[in-house]
């Protein structure tokens, strides 16, 4: 089984993030053949400054590393080391409707607080279904809030 998951350097990580993702990323290194990548284009839609993105960067792969996460026994990585994400991501947009992505909770919620929204932000659910296609995920561990893109991860792919 592979399991797949991501965690946006958009800030410092906090216990919450070490409860409900990092440590069981972590666990599942002893079960599962675990993929697991630093979602810094994720982040690129509410981080503006590229120092801040750097610097979040390498403060969430240190995190990780220190919490716990082998490389040995995983595939661990930063999203935006790997063109073919951004690739995939193009030709799965050709595949889904401006209207299918109006729907996304997570885009309308962000609007809805006054966010303005970038064609990042709105293509967000596309690019997370590249993610998850390219690197053939039985397994995508996700957050209620985003249950609706592995949604969106199915119909693109039917």
């Amino acid at each position: 089984m592979r399991v797949l998951s991501g965690i946006q350097p958009s800030g410092r990580l906090h216990l919450g993030n070490y409860f409900s993702m990092m440590r069981r990323m972590i666990e599942y290194q002893a079960s599962a053949d675990l993929f697991c990548f630093v979602a810094s284009y994720h982040a690129m839609t509410t981080v503006e400054k590229g120092t801040a993105l750097a610097e979040g960067i390498l403060q969430a792969a240190v995190d990780f590393l220190a919490m716990g996460m082998d490389p040995e026994k995983s595939t661990f990585w930063v999203q935006s080391d790997v063109p073919e994400v951004t690739e995939l991501t193009w030709i799965l947009s050709t595949s889904i409707t401006v209207s299918q992505l109006e729907l996304a909770h997570s885009y309308k919620d962000k609007t809805a607080q006054g966010i303005v929204a970038s064609a990042g932000l709105f293509t967000y659910p596309v690019l997370m279904a590249a993610d998850i296609l390219l690197f053939g995920s039985n397994r995508v561990p996700v957050g209620k809030d985003q249950k609706q893109h592995l949604e969106i991860t199915r119909d693109i792919c039917q």
